[in-house]
């Protein structure tokens, strides 16, 4: 890949943000402890000493799971939240150069202030979009409340990036308590992924906002594969229900299926697998494929050996024309 790379989707968590969290957290988080502690998460040096041994390279910064929501009910998430977009947008100020935009995140479990803070973020803080999780504690992206999201982010002109999300605790069969072998991440955050974009392109979400733009991490999770399934196979859609379900195949959706599904874009984060990110490219187009790496869950270097060889050009113009939208 050219020397040119912005990475649309990495990870941060700032000091005074991990800090904030703690304060408020009723139990320990494993998964937020483990990333707290790995190198360039929170050290703002160190992860510029890593970013050096790549030239050209720049980050988008996010803020790294869990959600907000997750860690706080809604009284105290909208706090979490301004402290974190706060803290990127200070690291973004002291290295515009490396970081040339982040993404916001909201308390999504307090639908009224994660409006606000979306407005805060993108008016007054610069934040070239929002980040999202493909489910709220267990809730759909497709209620209305949440959808009120979507409406914001279209009326901004900002992105909404999709970030995956199950929990090990959501076991893989009835009469367990954990998911075993890492099974909810591995195949689980794939599967989060492909069933939420499913029920936004159901609840019609390209029909009511055509040029809103969803970035959905890894590759667009299994859709890429799904392609004879979400063609012929949902061209049938609602025939395999029994006549009492009938109302589970109803759907607000004007176009083919397989078309608004094409609507969504995709990043080359794959933990390095080549393959993955030209199923990607096949399905969404090269246009629709932005570079990322998961920063510093997967290394920098993989993931751009990875995207070796995909039109760096059309995917570096792309994440330019976000980055000037938010310019504006």
């Amino acid at each position: 890949m050219s020397a040119n790379a912005i990475d649309v989707f990495n990870h941060c968590l700032p000091p005074e943000f991990v800090t904030a969290c703690r304060k408020v957290m009723t139990r320990p988080l494993v998964m937020f402890d483990r990333a707290a502690e790995m190198p360039g998460m929170s050290d703002l040096g160190e992860r510029c000493r890593i970013m050096d041994e790549f030239d050209g390279y720049q980050q988008i910064l996010s803020l790294g799971s869990p959600a907000v929501e997750a860690i706080a009910g809604p009284d105290e998430s909208p706090e979490l939240a301004r402290i974190g977009n706060d803290s990127q947008a200070q690291w973004r100020a002291a290295y515009p150069d490396r970081f040339p935009g982040f993404i916001a995140s909201l308390p999504m479990n307090n639908p009224p202030a994660a409006l606000d803070e979306a407005r805060r973020a993108v008016n007054d803080l610069g934040a070239v979009g929002v980040q999202l999780y493909t489910n709220v504690n267990g809730m759909p992206l497709d209620r209305p409340e949440f959808l009120e999201v979507f409406a914001l982010m279209a009326e901004l002109d900002r992105p909404v990036w999709l970030h995956p999300l199950r929990a090990s605790t959501v076991a893989d069969y009835p009469g367990e308590d954990v998911s075993k072998y890492d099974i909810w991440w591995a195949f689980g955050w794939p599967h989060e992924t492909s069933v939420c974009c499913s029920r936004l392109v159901f609840a019609g979400i390209f029909d009511r906002w055509p040029e809103l733009k969803i970035i959905t991490h890894h590759a667009g999770g299994t859709i890429p594969m799904m392609e004879g399934r979400l063609g012929p196979g949902l061209d049938l859609m609602g025939e395999r229900y029994p006549p009492q379900h009938a109302d589970a195949a109803q759907t607000e959706l004007r176009e083919r299926p397989l078309e608004a599904f094409r609507r969504f874009h995709a990043d080359t984060a794959t933990f390095g697998s080549k393959s993955a990110v030209e199923a990607g490219a096949a399905f969404f187009g090269s246009e629709r494929m932005l570079f990322a790496s998961d920063f510093p869950f997967a290394g920098i270097g993989e993931s751009l050996d990875a995207a070796d060889g995909m039109d760096s050009g059309v995917m570096y113009g792309t994440v330019t024309k976000l980055l000037a939208a938010a310019a504006r």
